[in-house]
This record gives structure tokens, sequence and C-alpha cells, in this order.
């Protein structure tokens, strides 16, 4: 296993359908509990049963990221609150965004630049990563283009860019409970990682 893998190419935060998944694993479901859910009930609502298992299982390795605090402010809190928490569970879970945050977006703000500009800073970024994680490079030429689709949505979702299409940095502000959530819980990495404006 390398160090980075494609897996955020299944989708973006997915606000909805994660609380549905939060509520979910915060009843501890059995193996049978979870497939029902997910097959029956179509819980996600997705047109495919290879759609909803997909995104389910994406969801919930993020998810498993955090303790069951963090899952009932998902399930239950301010849209603003579960997607922040949402978006340091996608960071946890996936190293090519924690790094694409570090690396990239951290170096244009201290450049004080005021967009992305991802035909540009992809390759180069990529090509870095390749030196950590060689196997990297047999990933085809369309995963990566959906890798980077994926990590600016997110981006955007998260309110790191105003839009997908200007791209502009506007670093959020994090919300009071996310910052002490992380810090009770000792993830100063995460927090490092997304409080760009400290």
């Amino acid at each position: 296993m390398g160090v980075y893998n494609a897996e955020i190419s299944a989708g973006s935060l997915m606000l909805p359908e994660s609380r549905r998944i939060a509520g979910l694993l915060l009843t501890s479901p059995s193996r049978e509990q979870w497939f029902a859910a997910l097959k029956l009930d179509n819980l996600l609502q997705k047109k495919t049963p290879a759609t909803a298992h997909r995104q389910a299982q994406l969801i919930r390795k993020r998810l498993e990221t955090l303790e069951d605090e963090g899952l009932k402010l998902i399930a239950t809190g301010s849209q603003e609150v579960a997607t922040q928490l949402l978006f340091a569970a996608a960071v946890k879970h996936s190293r090519i965004l924690a790094d694409f945050l570090l690396d990239v977006y951290a170096g244009k703000l201290r450049r004080l630049e005021q967009n992305l500009s991802p035909a540009k800073d992809w390759d180069a970024f990529l090509a870095e990563c390749v030196q950590r994680d060689p196997e990297l490079a047999n990933l085809s030429a369309s995963t990566k283009a959906k890798v980077l689709q994926v990590i600016l949505r997110v981006l955007a979702e998260g309110r790191y860019v105003d839009s997908t299409k200007t791209l502009r940095l506007t670093p959020p502000h994090l919300h009071p409970g996310v910052v002490s959530y992380f810090k009770r819980h000792g993830e100063t990495e995460v927090l490092a990682i997304m409080d760009m404006t400290r």
C-alpha cells in the first residue's frame, strides 16, 4: 500500500449522505443491518446499488477517522459544523488532499496569490507526490483528472475556494465547536492543516 490512494475520486463531502451514514454508524450496525440500510432502504437514495455501495464505503472510511462525538455533530449539528468536520475527516482519510492543502493551497496563501491555477499547480504537485510514492505514477490520466476534480469540489464545499469555476482562495474561519472538538481529541495536526487563518 503506497502513501497515496485515489479513493477520494468516489465523491466529495456528500453532506446529506454523510449525515445519514453518521446516524447509521452511531447505532453500531451489524454487517447485515449495514447492507440492509444501503440496499433495502436505499439510505443514500442512489439510482444504482453500485454507486450507493462505493459512496457509502468512502463515507464510512472517512467517518471512522472521527470519534462518536464527531459523528453526532455530523448527524445532527449545524451545516457549518457538519461540513467542517466532514472536511477534516476527508483530510484525515486522504493523504493526497492533505498534501494538496499543505503544499499547494497554503503556498498560494503565503505568496498572497488569489486563485488556484490547477492546470499548472496539479502537474507540479503530482510530480512531487510521485517522489514520495512511485506507485502514484501508475494511475491513469483519467483517474488523476478525477482526483483533481473531486479535490477542487471538496475545497469549494468546505469554503476554501469560492467556487470550482473561479477557484478564488477564501480560507474559512473554523467554527469554535470544531476547534474545541479537535483540541479535546488531540487532533492538532488536522487542525493545523485546516486552520489557515491562524
